[in-house]
């Protein structure tokens, strides 16, 4: 087992207007990204968290296709990812793609609800690989036709996003602008500006 799982997250705790679950408050988007390897176990167990989430009619409309740093299958990925997300993503232990089937298995007819359910497995992930210690950062920047291509998707299948995943390093390693989004406050929006009571 990697001796980086020893580490807590604790940095960067998220100040919430309300009291959540502690893992909730520890999920973050950091940059900062040890190449150190995941084990394949961590790995499988971030995967079946996903797959347990909820889904229209028990689709389970989501894939996964990952790489692990040191690897052609990386490598693959990450020339898909935009100049804005390679200098940081380079050092992630692992690139992840979700994506989307868009249609129904059984009648081939559309899903329109594939991209929220696939969005649904991909917070659980995040949050099961928090709960190792391992942090994920998805991106929507990223050549999703070329993506697809090289992934061989069938036309039903989009992707979604690519989430980078790895034990978290010092934010000192990143070049800015990086850096200082990597040291800024994490901030939401009060929730009197999300939410709203129906009264009538």
């Amino acid at each position: 087992m990697n001796t980086n799982m020893a580490i807590n997250i604790t940095d960067k705790l998220a100040a919430t207007q309300q009291p959540v679950q502690d893992l909730i408050r520890k999920r973050w988007s950091p940059r900062a990204s040890s190449s150190d390897g995941i084990a394949t176990e961590d790995l499988q167990t971030i995967l079946e968290a996903a797959s347990w989430a909820a889904s229209a009619n028990n689709e389970q409309p989501w894939r996964y296709f990952y790489g692990k740093n040191g690897q052609s299958g990386f490598d693959t990925i990450f020339r898909t990812l935009m100049p804005g997300n390679q200098p940081w993503a380079k050092n992630a232990a692992v690139l992840l793609v979700s994506v989307a089937r868009n249609t129904f298995a059984a009648n081939g007819k559309p899903n329109p609800f594939a991209q929220h359910d696939v969005g649904m497995a991909n917070a659980q992930l995040l949050l099961q690989a928090a709960a190792l210690n391992i942090y994920g950062h998805a991106m929507g920047g990223f050549d999703k036709e070329t993506l697809r291509q090289v992934l061989h998707l069938p036309e039903e299948q989009e992707p979604v996003c690519v989430i980078a995943l790895g034990y978290k390093a010092p934010a000192e390693i990143l070049e800015e602008p990086y850096l200082s989004r990597e040291l800024a406050p994490r901030t939401r929006k009060p929730l009197t500006e999300i939410s709203c009571e129906v009264t009538h």
